[in-house]
């Protein structure tokens, strides 16, 4: 086992599971990704779940658990998984999103979690948490998955990406609505597309997301009374991550603030190094994709920076197009930059500012699963002990070949 403590948070490292583990404020905030051992999927799933259970054990955030993913090899039957998380965790059962996406070390799944100590939770629905401490909360949210031809009420679910894109916002809207919560609270919104580069009557289906979802947030002010003075006035958009899976669904899952307190900001953040993606000219989608780089949620002298999906992209532009050792170090650069402290005072939140030491944890989306070795190496040199889970998914542009996201403390 190794173990890498900073100032701010302690890294610790063995044959199953890495985890960060956060001190901020009385609250201890558990990051664990397990890479589980065994032939079977039941061998795979029994290790990686006690493995998470026994970092939250150690952490005192065992029944505590808010959010929670599920990445499976293609051919794994989703719904075996499902049944196996549910024995394990019985009442402790997060919002969990099970995902298309095989593990780039060839296991059938991998398991990230996210564990809070300190913390009030509510399990308000199936897959609905709200965590709360100093009146704040945070309001995870998964909808269960609804297959294409499933009827609910008088609807039948649509198998085309707009249609379900939509109907996929409107769950997210409707259970976060269980917690007393509005869609414009929301921080961070991962959405999950299958073939997400392929057509859909000669539109890429990608494209067909993004139109749903500028439909969806027609009207919608995000965070209207939690900006600092220099984004007023400017567009306010979640942070999000819009990947590929395997298979033709769309899944989605989300974080919402909730707190009347007034000293409580939630502030979009943009990349220097980046054309905002809301204003991409419309070559590269008609409806552009409406989410921010990062999002920063900052009180008592501390922020939560959730970072977006970020690829080899500067200006609007791909950068080393066929090489994945480059544009890793592109994507890492982009990180940098939308988390450093000169990126933070531009945005109004001086002091607050971070590096990749900070990050608590970090997905790696890889396209082609014979680049993996050369994105990983990367990222070891630059990442060091961060918890990184690697899996195997397209991403929205063809000449891309890995994006990745994180969640880094201040």
């Amino acid at each position: 086992m190794a173990t890498v403590t900073s100032s701010l948070l302690q890294r610790i490292t063995d044959d199953s599971v890495s985890c960060s583990v956060v001190e901020v404020d009385d609250v201890r905030h558990v990051f664990a990704a397990a890479t589980p051992h065994g032939d079977t999927l039941e061998e795979q799933a029994e290790d990686a779940l006690q493995s998470i259970a026994s970092v939250m054990d150690r952490e005192g955030a065992r029944d505590s658990l808010v959010q929670q993913a599920v990445f499976v090899a293609e051919g794994v039957p989703i719904e075996r998984c499902r049944r196996l998380v549910r024995a394990f965790q019985g009442e402790s059962l997060p919002p969990t999103v099970y995902i298309r996406q095989s593990p780039c070390d060839g296991q059938l799944l991998t398991i990230e979690a996210w564990g809070e100590a300190g913390v009030h939770i509510d399990r308000v629905a199936e897959g609905l948490v709200v965590a709360s401490h100093a009146d704040v909360s945070l309001v995870h949210c998964v909808p269960p998955f609804l297959p294409p031809g499933e009827r609910v009420g008088t609807q039948t679910i649509s198998d085309r990406v707009y249609d379900r894109s939509l109907s996929a916002f409107r769950a997210l809207q409707s259970l976060l609505g269980q917690a007393g919560v509005c869609f414009e609270q929301v921080l961070r919104a991962w959405l999950y597309l299958g073939d997400i580069v392929g057509m859909e009557d000669k539109v890429v289906r990608y494209l067909e997301l993004n139109r749903a979802r500028a439909d969806f947030f027609a009207g919608m002010v995000f965070q209207a009374d939690r900006l600092t003075p220099v984004r007023l006035g400017r567009a306010v958009y979640p942070a999000s991550t819009g990947i590929g899976t395997r298979g033709r669904n769309v899944q989605m899952g989300c974080i919402a603030l909730a707190t009347e307190r007034e000293d409580v900001w939630a502030v979009p953040l943009e990349n220097p190094r980046q054309t905002s993606a809301y204003d991409y000219a419309a070559r590269y989608s008609p409806n552009s994709p409406k989410f921010s780089r990062g999002m920063v949620l900052a009180h008592d002298g501390h922020a939560m920076h959730f970072i977006s999906g970020t690829a080899s992209i500067t200006r609007s532009e791909t950068r080393h197009v066929g090489d994945p050792e480059a544009q890793t170090h592109e994507v890492l650069d982009n990180i940098e930059a939308l988390i450093a402290e000169d990126n933070l005072v531009r945005h109004g939140l001086p002091g607050l500012g971070a590096t990749l030491d900070n990050l608590a944890r970090a997905r790696v989306y890889v396209k082609q699963p014979e680049h993996y070795p050369q994105i990983r190496a990367v990222c070891q040199a630059r990442l060091g002990e961060v918890p990184v889970l690697y899996t195997v998914a397209d991403v929205c542009r063809p000449d891309l070949l890995v994006e990745m996201e994180g969640i880094a403390f201040a």
